[in-house]
C-alpha cells in the first residue's frame, strides 16, 4: 500500500506563497502546509487556513535563516541585531550544541513559536523545521518535548532514499547515504509519533516541478510518502531574495491538476 502526501513549505512567508497554499488546496493535491509562526504573513496565512477544513497546517519550525519570534534582546547569543537567525547553519549547530547560553536561547524560542501557534487557535497537525534542522539532535530534544506539551503527534523525517533518487537519474554520493542514514538517530527520538516512511523533496528542492513529480511517482515504495513543496503564485522580490534559484511557479502549477 502506498499513500502519498503532498505538503507545502514556508506559509506565512509573502502572499504569494499564502496565495498558492490556498489555491493548491482548494483547486489540487494539497492537503498539509507548514506555518512560519513569526514571517510576515503569518496572520494572512492563519486567516486563510481557517477558511480550509481540508488543509492540515503544522509548525514550520525557524531556527536558522528567518526571522525570530523573541527578537535579539531576548536571543542575544543565536540572532543578530535584526532578529534574524544566521544563514549559516553549521556555525548556529555547533552554537546549539556547545554553547550553554545558546541552548537557554534556542529551548526559549522553539517554546515561543510553539505557543504562538497554540494561540492562532489552529489545531496541531504536525511540526518540520526550515532547512530540516531538526536533525540536529539537540534541536530535535527540544522540539518534540516542546510539542508534546502542545499535543504533536507528528513530525517530518527527512528521509529520502538514495537508491531512488539513483534510479531516477540522479548523482547520489556519500553525503546522502550518510544524511539518510542519521535519520534514524531523529527516528529514535521521535519515537510514539507519527512519521512518513519516506520524504521526496530534497535533492529537487526548490524544483518539485509537475515532471520531476511525474518521473518520482512510479518509483516510490510502499508505506506512507511525503513530497514537500514551495509553491507560490508569483515570484515576489522576497522570495528572489531568499531563494533565487527555486522554481516556486512551476512547484504551485505541479499542485494543480494539469489543464
Amino acid at each position: 500500500m502506498r499513500e502519498i502526501i503532498y505538503s507545502a513549505d514556508d506559509f506565512g512567508l509573502t502572499i504569494s506563497v499564502n496565495e498558492a497554499v490556498e489555491q493548491a488546496c482548494l483547486r489540487g493535491v494539497l492537503t498539509q502546509t507548514s506555518l512560519m509562526v513569526a514571517a510576515p504573513e503569518a496572520a494572512d496565512a492563519v486567516a486563510r487556513a481557517k477558511m480550509l477544513p481540508g488543509l492540515n497546517v503544522g509548525l514550520h519550525l525557524v531556527l536558522v535563516d528567518g526571522d525570530s519570534l523573541l527578537g535579539h534582546e531576548k536571543l542575544p547569543h543565536i540572532t543578530g541585531p535584526d532578529g534574524r537567525f544566521s544563514t549559516d547553519q553549521a556555525k548556529l549547530g555547533v552554537q546549539y550544541f556547545f554553547s550553554p547560553p545558546a541552548r537557554r536561547e534556542l529551548r526559549a524560542e522553539i517554546e515561543a513559536q510553539f505557543a504562538a501557534f497554540a494561540a492562532t487557535g489552529l489545531v496541531l497537525h504536525h511540526a518540520d523545521a526550515h532547512r530540516h534542522f531538526l536533525l540536529h539532535p539537540t534541536i530535535a530534544g527540544m522540539m518534540i518535548a516542546a510539542g508534546r506539551k502542545y499535543g504533536l503527534q507528528r513530525i517530518r523525517i527527512p528521509a529520502e532514499p538514495p537508491r531512488v533518487m539513483k534510479v531516477l537519474g540522479e548523482r547520489v554520493g556519500f553525503a546522502d547515504y550518510a544524511l539518510y542514514a542519521w535519520t534514524r538517530l531523529l527516528r529514535f527520538q521521535a519515537r510514539g509519533l507519527e512519521m512518513p516512511d519516506q520524504v521526496f523533496g530534497l535533492k529537487w528542492s526548490g524544483r518539485m516541478t509537475r515532471a520531476r513529480i511525474e518521473k518520482l511517482l512510479p518509483f516510490i515504495p510502499p508505506g506512507r510518502t511525503e513530497i514537500y513543496t514551495h509553491p507560490a503564485t508569483y515570484r515576489d522580490a522576497e522570495l528572489v531574495r531568499l531563494m533565487p534559484d527555486y522554481e516556486h511557479v512551476a512547484e504551485f502549477e505541479a499542485l494543480l491538476p494539469p489543464l
